[in-house]
């Protein structure tokens, strides 16, 4: 099955305050009608880059059998590591930086890597508030996520 994710993040008062993720999986049945669901959450404490990377596990973590997955994304950080294979590096060095320091946010590119394993994904950067319809409606659910009432604690902060 063929999958879209578009994913996005959003922090206020990155890194000490609350943010919140969007994630919008579609994917067209074999009638060629269009099924939709969306996803988000709020923090208290979190970085806008762990809630790009929450959008993308959310948006994975909710398929239930192996797709093709095409992931939609305005995160550097997130396509980037992927695309450059950054990732493979780190974890060849036990997740150092190619100038020795530490990845950040280990515990959710784990996880990520854990929720990628069953499918084929491809990662696609798009140029975020730049009018596409479906990174602004992520844009939207990340940050009602980061205004609303019932913030999560982020246990990785």
């Amino acid at each position: 099955m063929d999958v879209k994710i578009y994913t996005d993040g959003a922090a206020r008062g990155n890194p000490d305050g609350p943010g919140g993720y969007g994630a919008v999986v579609q994917y067209v049945d074999s009638r060629g009608m269009l099924h939709e669901r969306e996803y988000s959450a709020g923090y208290k404490k979190t970085t806008n880059n762990r809630m790009e990377l929450m959008a993308a596990i959310a948006g994975l973590e909710a398929l239930i059998r192996p797709c093709q997955v095409e992931l939609v994304s305005d995160s550097r950080y997130l396509v980037d590591a992927f695309q450059k294979d950054w990732i493979s590096g780190w974890q060849k060095k036990n997740w150092k930086k190619a100038d020795g320091g530490a990845v950040k946010n280990v515990d959710l590119w784990k996880r990520l890597l854990r929720a990628m394993e069953p499918h084929s994904v491809e990662f696609i950067w798009v140029k975020g508030h730049d009018g596409h319809p479906e990174n602004e409606r992520c844009d939207t659910l990340a940050t009602s996520a980061a205004d609303g009432e019932d913030l999560l604690d982020d246990i990785g902060l």
